[in-house]
């Protein structure tokens, strides 16, 4: 049996430089995290080939002292805890004292350090693990340490680094991470002799968020403040109009911390729920401010995931605070038109002119003094008419609103909700109160409704604005279990294929709730019994085949309530009017008029914006107007 032994140091460290140091982006973001716990102000970052060659931090924080240089380097060697107790308030980013005896086991290490209250500083050079005696040296208050060659004792951690853009990319994302969490403090990124970043502290957060992500992302995000008794969430979300294709911006911080919880990325995505495309991921920069009693950061070496005492109480937190916002937050759309170029100030000038002889030539030909039209432009010929178009062709042009469906109308009978099965838009119309502007709407190419509003020019999917509409309606009923099924007379079979039909029978409760009642017939074969009312115009056979589709991409263990959701989506998808559907005047209007009916009215359920907006500056400056 062979004898138990104590591990050498070394073999400790390098174990240790495997979960703690990954990749050139892993020193980074341990030594930033030191200079950050010592109190720097500004922190420069310089790089070669990827971290390979160099990673040099320099900062202007406490410093440490010469006879603490050895200490600083050593296993579990910490001045940021001093007992088990502290564990569970830790106040700091670092607290394992693992980092630096883990970087100095795998490469070149040298350290500079001088406290505010020394004369000069000292050196320790860390070769592979093995110290060198400290020495005197000259340098500013502050410490700097340089790692070079990194891996070079560890050729098989060396193999697996990436090409020097790769690694490059980690580091610029580690420091951008703590770069957000402390927008306090000036923070310089070089690499390979060139400047990437330069951050000065900044007091709005979005400032850095615009330097760091571009000033698009920073004008549409969305502040966002939320507080109970322990627990403060503060930061911005972007507008769902910006999203992204992976969840790698979504920055979630704890006490200064970045974490990744996948609790708390649940909670964001439902957040966000109807508003982006399936796929689509938003965009977050948030901070959390938690009692350190509350939450365990020693779960891993990375310290980058965390345990909280109380999980569904952030989650609920975080969920609120945001759906609450965006309730208060208009989400609509704005349309973007390209800048046109400007024209030439010579030409600008040599048509001021003929400007005037233009505006000359017109009073003229509607019978006002004028001193002569320009030569070379065609008779003014006048109106078909004779004139000007009369007030009565004026006012046929203007569309007015109508009323809500038959069936919430007051008196409505059920014969009349039932012919309305469908929930086509009621043709009914209603006077519009004095005081709401009253838009003007045309339905064009049969598929989207422009408006006239106070704003400006807004452009309208009618189906997904229709959809949305609807899959509020029917989520409110199906809450309130009042959602309108009808028995059929005989019931219908319905032939699935292989293990479709049990699919379908293990959600016949969920299916139930939405008004499907369906039941087993044999072999792979189902009977649809009764059926939801607004799905009249579609025969069974058609809608279980596409709940069949949902169902078998939700998995094999879907849960109820974002089933249930998908289900409603495809209902609501299903009974709106269709992208091509030709709408009367008075069914435009009654879109409109229900359009406010619904909370997030401008998403379709599936996260589709339904409207655009165009401002009338939009419209002027692309007509030269200004």
């Amino acid at each position: 049996m062979p004898d138990i032994c104590l591990l050498p140091t070394s073999v400790v460290n390098k174990i240790a430089a495997g979960e703690v140091i990954e990749r050139p982006a892993s020193v980074v973001k341990e030594l930033l995290e030191n200079s950050l716990d010592a109190g720097a102000t500004r922190v420069d970052i310089t790089v070669e080939k990827g971290g390979a060659d160099l990673i040099r931090i320099t900062d202007n924080g406490c410093g440490i002292r010469a006879d603490q240089l050895t200490l600083a380097v050593a296993t579990h060697a910490t001045s940021k805890i001093s007992d088990a107790d502290d564990l569970f308030r830790v106040q700091t980013l670092g607290f394992r004292g693992e980092a630096l005896a883990s970087i100095a086991e795998v490469s070149r290490l040298v350290l500079r350090s001088r406290p505010a209250d020394c004369e000069a500083g000292a050196e320790l050079e860390v070769v592979g693990g093995r110290a060198e005696p400290i020495r005197p040296v000259g340098c500013p208050v502050g410490t700097s340490i340089e790692v070079r060659q990194l891996f070079f004792n560890t050729p098989v951690r060396h193999k697996f680094m990436r090409t020097t853009q790769t690694e490059m990319g980690h580091i610029t994302e580690a420091v951008s991470r703590l770069a957000i969490a402390n927008p306090q403090v000036h923070f310089s990124l070089t690499h390979g002799g060139r400047l990437l970043h330069d951050l000065p502290p900044v007091d709005d957060l979005r400032d850095r968020i615009a330097t760091l992500y571009g000033q698009p992302i920073a004008e549409s995000l969305i502040e966002i403040e939320g507080r109970d008794e322990e627990v403060g969430l503060k930061g911005y979300v972007a507008n769902p109009t910006h999203s992204r294709g992976n969840n790698r911006m979504q920055y979630l911080f704890l006490n200064g911390r970045y974490i990744r919880d996948r609790s708390l990325q649940h909670a964001l995505g439902e957040a966000y729920r109807g508003l982006l495309l399936t796929g689509r991921y938003p965009i977050c920069f948030l901070h959390l401010n938690i009692s350190p009693s509350m939450v365990d950061v020693n779960v891993h070496p990375t310290k980058s995931e965390v345990r909280f005492q109380d999980g569904g109480r952030i989650y609920s937190q975080l969920l609120g605070s945001l759906r609450s916002k965006f309730l208060t937050t208009d989400l609509v759309a704005r349309g973007t038109v390209p800048d046109q170029p400007s024209d030439n100030d010579d030409e600008v000038a040599a048509s001021t002119p003929m400007r005037s002889e233009m505006f000359d030539w017109a009073k003229q030909q509607l019978g006002q003094p004028s001193t002569g039209a320009p030569s070379g432009l065609p008779e003014f010929k006048g109106f078909p008419s004779g004139g000007m178009p009369s007030m009565a062709t004026t006012e046929a042009l203007r569309l007015h609103p109508v009323s809500l469906p038959a069936e919430e109308a007051e008196g409505a009978s059920p014969a009349t909700a039932q012919e309305n099965a469908s929930y086509r838009v009621d043709e009914a119309t209603a006077e519009t109160p004095a005081a709401h502007f009253a838009p003007r709407a045309i339905q064009i190419h049969n598929r989207y409704l422009v408006v006239e509003n106070e704003e400006g020019l807004e452009v309208i999917d009618q189906h997904a604005l229709h959809e949305r509409i609807l899959y509020e309606l029917l989520r409110e009923k199906v809450l309130s279990g009042k959602l309108e099924s009808q028995r059929l007379l005989v019931p219908e079979p319905v032939d699935l294929a292989g293990n479709e039909a049990a699919l379908i029978l293990e959600n016949r409760e969920v299916l139930g709730r939405l008004g499907l009642d369906v039941e087993e017939f044999g072999g792979e074969t189902v009977l649809v019994s009764s059926y939801p009312a607004m799905l009249a115009n579609f025969s069974p056979n058609e809608v279980l085949h596409s709940l069949v589709e949902k169902l078998s991409a939700e998995g094999k263990s879907p849960e109820p309530r974002d089933l249930l959701d998908e289900l409603m989506h495809m209902i609501a998808c299903k009974a709106a009017v269709k992208y091509g559907d030709r709408l009367t005047p008075e069914e435009v209007e009654a879109l409109l008029a229900q359009r406010h009916r619904a909370q997030d009215h401008h998403h379709c359920p599936h996260g589709r914006p339904t409207a655009l907006v165009f401002s009338r500056e939009q419209l002027d400056r692309q007509f030269k107007r200004i």
